[in-house]
């Protein structure tokens, strides 16, 4: 029996069969049941623990539907729409999803219904498993309110006035019930019956492309999973040629004979549609996670999902094409570094909208395309090929107010200046509201022993409200 704090009250959250057959209820108080029995056995409630279950099962529904959503604290919603007959029907297809519960040590009840509210009501309520297309009303008529989904305070009113099943709410007058217990009573129940459409909403995206294999003799290695991701990939080809498009973010799904699912997702840096390339990703993926994932008693689904594409046209090329075979080249190398070492591995500079040194460039993920040094808007003076992601503040002298310094210390050491240049402004951003930079005046300075550095003077001497602040910026070669 499980526990859990409600209104200040430890009471039931659930039941096993042997505590429902000593008469305990879920609500009741874990001091009354107690005194009842003294020697039941209480577990305290873990929602959390809880919901990481109920979403590792939706994983593994996915199996049978893409559409898989949650409903509340203990159930799923699947759409099958389109699915059954991969399965041998509605009646194999429920039996299937039952019976591999039951294996995997659930005691699962299943629903199957043309809504969502009949569906919910026939797993929960008993009866039937299938309700026939049209047969809805049939179906809910016997239930209690609770089939519908109703708020306890709705099903109580309801109770007072002598309506205690859905039969007898079908056939009262509509406008009564909506003035006295509101217009969600009538939308469940419309809802249930099929007059409203009721829509679930996914837990995971629906993937545009997606090819998967069934296996009779699960498997277990790196190898067969590779070699099957190479005939999946055959498979997708066709699709994205027919709809002129190429892969950009693709995600290997692999289904456990126990439940498990786990998800390697790769992406690519142009779009692609070669399985020769496809599988050479997922190799470099799946060697980093070789250690990490657990074939377990072996793989029985193994599927291939296109989760984003882009056009993909052919090329026209010269009889030159050393630009276009070095391009290739480059985003099959960012491909495969970042398979094996992350998204982040490979980065670029790419401009941004600051004059402010340090927020000047922005390093993002590296894309194929225009070299830097071809970007507009780069700066046109001299800068240090070492730039420090933050200013460094030192300790300096100059001979005159705003004057370059003739020394510095930095990092405990004293640098005397032998060479100076500049100073070069750079005026605060005015429209960051506030400005979060004050002004600044570079100066381009070589020590004595001939190391140049970048170093610039925040406020201004003989300045109250802004005393002078020096920082090194960064170094030249």
């Amino acid at each position: 029996m499980v526990s859990h704090r409600d209104r200040g009250a430890q009471r039931i959250a659930a039941v096993d069969e042997a505590a429902a057959a000593l008469g305990l209820k879920r609500g009741m108080g874990i001091a009354d049941a107690r005194a009842m029995h003294p020697r039941i056995e209480v577990m305290e409630a873990e929602p959390e623990a809880d919901r990481r279950l109920l979403e590792a099962l939706a994983d593994w529904c996915d199996r049978y539907t893409p559409l898989v959503a949650m409903d509340g604290e203990d159930g799923l919603f699947l759409d099958i729409t389109g699915c059954t007959h991969l399965f041998g029907g509605e009646k194999a297809m429920l039996s299937e999803v039952l019976t591999r519960f039951f294996h995997q040590g659930f005691d699962a009840r299943a629903g199957l219904a043309s809504t969502p509210g009949a569906a919910w009501a026939a797993a929960r309520h008993g009866g039937a498993a299938i309700v026939d297309p049209g047969g809805e009303a049939d179906r809910l008529t016997p239930l209690p309110l609770a089939a519908l989904r109703l708020d306890a305070d709705v099903q109580a009113g309801l109770a007072s006035v002598g309506l205690r099943t859905v039969g007898a709410i079908i056939g009262a007058p509509r406008a009564p019930l909506a003035r006295r217990f509101g217009a969600g009573l009538l939308m469940r129940l419309d809802q249930a019956l099929g007059r409203v459409d009721e829509a679930i909403s996914p837990r995971r995206p629906v993937a545009p492309l997606s090819a998967e294999r069934h296996l009779a003799e699960p498997i277990g290695t790196m190898e067969d999973v590779e070699l099957l991701v190479g005939l999946l990939a055959g498979t997708l080809k066709a699709d994205l040629e027919r709809r002129g498009e190429g892969a950009r973010s693709l995600e290997l799904g692999l289904f456990r004979v126990d439940g498990a699912v786990a998800r390697v997702p790769i992406s690519t840096a142009r779009p692609l549609r070669d399985p020769a390339l496809m599988r050479r990703l997922f190799h470099e993926r799946l060697g980093v996670l070789a250690a990490r994932l657990d074939a377990g008693f072996g793989y029985d689904l193994v599927r291939l999902s296109i989760l984003a594409a882009e056009r993909l046209e052919p090329r026209q090329t010269d009889l030159d094409s050393r630009t276009d075979m070095l391009e290739d080249d480059l985003a099959g190398l960012a491909d495969r570094v970042a398979a094996r070492l992350g998204g982040g591995a490979l980065l670029a500079p790419v401009i941004q909208g600051s004059h402010v040194p340090e927020r000047a460039a922005a390093l993002v993920p590296w894309t194929p395309g225009p070299a830097l040094a071809a970007t507009p808007g780069l700066p046109e003076q001299e800068r240090p090929i070492r730039l420090f992601r933050r200013p460094e503040p030192v300790s300096a002298a100059a001979e005159v107010p705003d004057g370059p310094p003739i020394s510095f210390r930095w990092r405990r050491a004293l640098y005397r200046v032998a060479r100076a240049e500049g100073p070069e402004r750079i005026a605060p951003e005015w429209w960051h509201e506030p400005s979060d930079t004050a002004e600044r005046d570079y100066f381009r300075v070589e020590d004595e022993t001939g190391r140049r550095y970048w170093l610039f003077r925040e406020g201004h001497y003989g300045d109250p409200g802004l005393p002078p602040r020096w920082f090194v910026q960064g170094m030249f070669a």
